[in-house]
């Protein structure tokens, strides 16, 4: 895995994009300037983001939006194909697919996935889902199992495609799932090695999940203060290496930068509160199972976390203030961080020209070699 040519450099905190396969990004807001992810701007973001030296894109797997004056995350380009177009126009970024293992078979997701890492020529990564939204697969016809059966199918899932890659000829798979005879897959990855694996699995299953089966997991509760982030990166770190593993953690947040704080805190008010789409919220809470008669202010509390970037960390203010954020989040143990803006084309080039520079003095991020 180490001979890949992304996700392994120098930089001790990895920096990606997340969400920008999706209208509104994260951000749950009916501002003009919002995202709306058509093709046009998702390539120039991956373009401008594979110069300034981001290290991977990271998309939502999404097939129904939800509703709301924007219908929050109701246009969105498929993560595999969309994955493909981004890796054919970039040389050293990281994309990934997220694709949801009980909604694609096995033997064509393998055959998807290596495509793509041929494109990208081992830059291709794999955030395996095993789904929650149930308006979804029923989009599909596909009846959702209980919690612990669905992981369990994820199990066979991921057994099948990284043999599938691996240096079998052909094999036969017979499990409480999956029927597979004769199974062949020519060609396999990029280079003899294998796309990076991630999954944020947040039960007790799902974690256990990720720990046997992924390079990364993805941790996006948000907390109360980085002290309670870092015990639960170190716990999470220490259960791989019980098992003989090792796992990067990352996590997730959401940045709004200005040249000074007040300037960002203000534009961040606007868009969380006076522009909120707050019809979305509460069908997305309604989806949950949540009700605000049952705990009015838990339902505002999650009312007010879900408007901005759902989990995770809010990076609010000045450059200073973003790369001061960034620090710590890797001071706490956390191997990187997907973040999204509200326009992500037109909100990086400043974070690049001013908050990237700053993490290179402060010893998070090594030099971008395009960086003129």
């Amino acid at each position: 895995m180490r001979n890949r040519i992304a996700m392994y450099n120098g930089n001790k905190l990895k920096l990606g994009l997340f969400g920008a396969n999706c209208s509104s990004g994260r951000s749950m807001t009916t501002v003009p300037e919002r995202w709306l992810a058509d093709w046009d701007s998702c390539e120039a973001m991956a373009e401008l983001a594979d110069k300034v030296g981001i290290d991977f894109i990271l998309p939502i797997g999404r097939w129904k939006g939800y509703r709301g004056a924007t219908d929050y995350q109701g246009d969105t380009l498929e993560t595999v194909t969309w994955a493909c177009g981004l890796l054919a126009r970039t040389k050293r970024i990281s994309v990934f697919a997220t694709v949801h293992a009980p909604l694609v078979h096995p033997v064509f997701a393998a055959k998807q996935f290596v495509t793509a890492d041929l494109v990208g020529r081992g830059r291709f990564g794999l955030n395996v889902v095993i789904g929650w939204n149930g308006a979804e697969f029923d989009m599909f016809g596909v009846q959702q199992r209980d919690h612990d059966a669905r992981y369990r199918y994820g199990q066979e899932w991921i057994d099948a495609i990284k043999r599938m890659w691996g240096p079998e000829e052909e094999f036969d798979l017979d499990g409480e799932f999956l029927k597979l005879r004769g199974v062949r897959l020519k060609p396999k990855p990029y280079g003899g090695t294998r796309p990076m694996i991630m999954n944020a699995g947040v039960s007790g299953t799902g974690r256990a999940y990720a720990l046997r089966n992924c390079d990364a997991l993805f941790t996006a509760e948000r907390l109360e203060t980085l002290e309670q982030a870092a015990r639960g990166v170190a716990e999470v770190k220490a259960a791989a290496r019980a098992i003989g593993r090792e796992i990067g953690v990352y996590t997730v947040g959401e940045v709004v930068c200005r040249p000074t704080r007040a300037q960002a805190e203000e534009y961040y008010r606007y868009w969380t509160e006076e522009a909120a789409d707050w019809e979305a919220v509460d069908y997305m809470l309604r989806m949950k199972g949540e009700r605000r008669e049952a705990d009015p202010a838990r339902y505002d509390r999650l009312r007010k976390a879900l408007v901005h970037g759902q989990s995770g960390f809010p990076m609010i203010g000045s450059p200073d203030d973003v790369a001061a954020s960034l620090v710590g989040i890797s001071a706490a143990g956390f191997d990187g961080i997907g973040f999204s803006f509200v326009n992500y084309l037109a909100e990086l080039p400043f974070f690049a020209q001013e908050v990237l520079p700053r993490l290179v003095k402060l010893g998070v991020r090594e030099p971008n070699p395009d960086a003129p």
